[in-house]
């Protein structure tokens, strides 16, 4: 009784179309009137406790490093980088894309940032060369899902308070899945062009150009060297790497490439606020919910139902990433991994799936999400950086959505991909 008041009320708040955080929230309360699960006051305390850790400091924190970044260069620069090395190969501007987004998801940690950054760019130069206009902007949506797979990822970051699992090592569980991610995506692009008759750039670079370029950029490659190498280094924590990340990207912004301004700070703390705010309240009412669903068996009762159905570690892990898949299309990616681990990681343990594995399949399934309609948040970036319609956006998009599920069935089947870096490395 108390599952289904709780789910079919927040049905009810979701077609009414309120934000996702009011429509935990809307459904927790109606439950409680209800049935009584919890008192209003154990409600409260959930969501005090749920944003009383110090990880989720990383998650503002990464946020505005990620805000001061974008607007400070990094992104051209590493652009113009990624062009030197890639950029005269068949489908060469879309492999340069890939590849800068590769670098800007281990500065910035989040996936619209990165079609906002490079899509702003790379999109009009792709269309100048003769690209198709909706085939760029669904390269670059795809491209982004990579920023919250390679560290530091701020869904990393909610994964692992939720499950109670090392950051560290979700950290650096998703290195090699990342790179992966990235290499199927490129032989795509270069298959695609191959068929279309996409060259790559005709610039040749002096010896001289090449080095002016990588020196430029050099202070922005510093970026994922000092975060990581500071984690794993035993300097700071992941929430201290993300303070660490937003001071030194101010510092390059400002003395280094000179594009923010002081009084520009005021701003990308605001923006950053606003990024980030909804997710905490998010997490925090998340939290609540979740404490009725304990209260209520709802876990156990799903673990019982799926397991019944088959014991197969195989069959069951495929069940969760078709849910996973179809949750991420409608559901804010924080709140869908708040609410759906404490469910579904009880299950893949009892079967033997490490949970740093297993978190790595969450957030990439989520991430697929991104860009898939009808929500896909970096469909919509994209829509608006390329100037597309949605429409015409979404036809293009089905074939990169398709490569997205292949990589992460390998993913998912094969456990060393993510989990040998981080066991090599001591960190599990």
């Amino acid at each position: 009784m108390i599952s289904g008041i709780l789910f079919i009320s927040l049905v009810v708040f979701l077609l009414m179309s309120l934000p996702i955080g009011i429509s935990l929230g809307m459904s927790s309360l109606v439950t409680i009137a209800a049935a009584s699960p919890i008192s209003m006051e154990t409600f409260v305390q959930s969501m005090m406790q749920g944003l009383n850790s110090f990880p989720l400091m990383a998650v503002p924190l990464f946020t505005f490093a990620g805000e001061v970044m974008g607007k400070g260069g990094i992104s051209k620069r590493l652009i113009n980088v990624a062009s030197v090395f890639t950029g005269r190969f068949t489908g060469g501007l879309g492999i340069v894309t890939i590849v800068t987004s590769l670098f800007f998801a281990a500065i910035a940690g989040t996936g619209s940032a990165a079609v906002a950054a490079i899509g702003l760019i790379m999109i009009p130069t792709m269309v100048q060369h003769g690209y198709d206009k909706g085939y760029s902007s669904a390269l670059v949506a795809t491209a982004g899902t990579v920023g919250v797979i390679i560290p530091p990822s701020v869904c990393m970051v909610v994964y692992a308070v939720a499950a109670g699992a090392s950051i560290s090592g979700l950290f650096m569980a998703g290195i090699v899945p990342g790179f992966l991610i990235g290499i199927g995506l490129i032989i795509y692009s270069v298959i695609y062009s191959k068929k279309h008759g996409y060259k790559g750039d005709s610039r040749r670079y002096t010896f001289k150009e090449v080095g002016k370029i990588i020196l430029d950029a050099i202070p922005g490659l510093m970026i994922p060297v000092i975060i990581l190498g500071g984690i794993y280094g035993g300097i700071f924590t992941p929430t201290e790497a993300a303070a660490v990340a937003g001071v030194y990207g101010v510092i390059i912004g400002l003395f280094v490439y000179k594009e923010i301004k002081l009084s520009d700070l005021v701003y990308l703390v605001y923006r950053s606020v606003l990024m980030c705010a909804p997710v905490l309240i998010i997490i925090g009412i998340s939290t609540g919910f979740g404490r009725i669903l304990t209260i209520s068996q709802v876990p156990a009762t799903i673990a019982n139902a799926i397991l019944s159905l088959t014991s197969s570690k195989l069959l069951v892990l495929l069940l969760i990433n078709i849910l996973l898949l179809i949750v991420g299309t409608f559901m804010e990616t924080n709140a869908a991994i708040i609410i759906l681990t404490p469910i579904l990681l009880p299950i893949v343990t009892l079967l033997g799936v490490n949970p740093v594995h297993f978190g790595i399949i969450v957030v990439m399934n989520l991430s697929i999400g991104f860009i898939t309609p009808p929500l896909g948040a970096n469909l919509f970036m994209a829509s608006q950086v390329g100037e597309i319609s949605f429409d015409r956006l979404v036809k293009k998009i089905w074939p990169w959505i398709g490569v997205m599920i292949i990589l992460l069935l390998l993913i998912t089947y094969i456990p060393q991909i993510s989990l040998a870096l981080p066991k090599a490395l001591g960190v599990m």
